[in-house]
């Protein structure tokens, strides 16, 4: 297979992935999720997200379905069944063929029609997992156009920007803006003008050999890969600044790359049209990235 889907404990083909129109994630973006990718076909850093996704769950006062001990045995049963079928890639980054990304999705169920949660019974549990998808070889050896789009990012106080929910409009939007423009990915700012994050990632620039990224304070998603590249970059000797940026930041910067669980330490070659320093991938980005493939060589849970 390729694609497979866990329906509450039932592995079934994509074709039968069905929920009830009546969910409130289909609703209302009611549910909270995590994505994870494996390497050696074995989920990376799967305890740090399981941790995030039931700090989203408290944050939404959502009940998962599942434990984590019977999520983590629920999406290991789930890869498993994804084994094989894959479609060659001559394009794809070596380190990414015949992986997986498994999306696990955790809903407050369905109920009758209305936005309180007490209405909502028999809370859903569903793992997806199928081929990774990720940037290609060259996007790692030349970098990728970003942009700065007007979509803003969601204000703290009115949405809460630090659980990973189904509720990513948004997101959409500013994607649907930067793709518009020829962009890999979206630069969001809040309502102040500062840089948050991307679309689907976190963002880093290099000053002067110093590593700066906006803070967790802005209200941003506390990334998986972003804390894990901090860690390495500080062990490594690095300044590492988490402080506000603003646009000038970013195009006055030497370097910018993007992380997430799909990219890694995806290296940034133009910001809103413009060369992001010689146009050409970075001393610092090269090197960050080169320990964090170290890192995810030694296995799920190195250090």
């Amino acid at each position: 297979m390729t694609t497979v889907v866990n329906l509450d404990g039932t592995i079934v083909s994509p074709a039968r992935a069905t929920v009830s129109v009546f969910d409130r994630g289909f609703l209302y973006g009611d549910s909270v999720y995590e994505v994870v990718r494996t390497y050696g076909f074995a989920p990376f850093e799967l305890e740090r997200h399981l941790a995030r996704l039931a700090r989203s769950a408290a944050r939404l006062a959502l009940a998962p379905r599942w434990d984590a001990d019977r999520t983590r045995s629920e999406l290991l049963r789930t890869l498993a069944a994804s084994r094989g079928g894959d479609a060659p890639d001559a394009a794809a980054a070596p380190w990414n063929v015949g992986e997986r990304s498994l999306r696990v999705i955790m809903t407050r169920g369905a109920g009758e029609l209305g936005l309180d949660p007490a209405l909502a019974v028999d809370p859903r549990a569903i793992v997806i997992a199928g081929p990774l998808l990720a940037p290609p070889l060259a996007a790692y050896r030349h970098g990728v156009p970003c942009r700065i789009v007007g979509v803003r990012h969601d204000a703290p106080e009115a949405a809460d920007t630090t659980a990973k929910t189904g509720a990513h409009l948004v997101n959409v939007l500013a994607v649907a803006e930067a793709r518009a423009a020829g962009a890999h990915e979206a630069l969001l700012l809040d309502r102040d003008g500062f840089v948050t994050e991307g679309a689907s990632s976190n963002v880093f620039a290099v000053r002067g050999g110093r590593v700066e990224t906006p803070p967790l304070a802005a209200g941003i998603l506390e990334g998986v890969t972003r804390a894990r590249v901090i860690a390495l970059a500080r062990g490594a000797a690095l300044d590492v600044r988490e402080a506000p940026l603003r646009p000038g930041d970013l195009q006055s910067a030497d370097e910018i790359f993007l992380t997430s669980t799909a990219r890694e330490v995806l290296p940034v070659a133009s910001l809103d049209g413009r060369a992001v320093g010689s146009g050409q991938v970075g001393e610092v980005t090269t090197r960050l990235h080169a320990l964090f493939r170290a890192a995810a060589s030694r296995g799920p849970g190195a250090e």
